[in-house]
């Protein structure tokens, strides 16, 4: 599967004003990161386990 492929939705954080930022896509073993302002730079992907760490840690404050 190719990143074209996956399907990408925004942070429900990421502002309403055109000013949204970060898009993630969940695929079978990994997640993929992406910044929706430059669709041109490349996505990055992390491991399940290793998103899974970064939320629990990114929730905590």
């Amino acid at each position: 599967m190719t990143t074209t492929e996956l399907a990408w939705f925004k942070s429900s954080y990421s502002g309403t004003q055109g000013d949204d930022c970060v898009e993630v896509a969940v695929a079978e073993h990994a997640i993929h990161v992406r910044d929706s302002k430059d669709l041109a730079r490349p996505d990055f992907s992390v491991g399940r386990d290793g998103w899974t760490q970064f939320v629990r840690y990114a929730a905590r404050g």
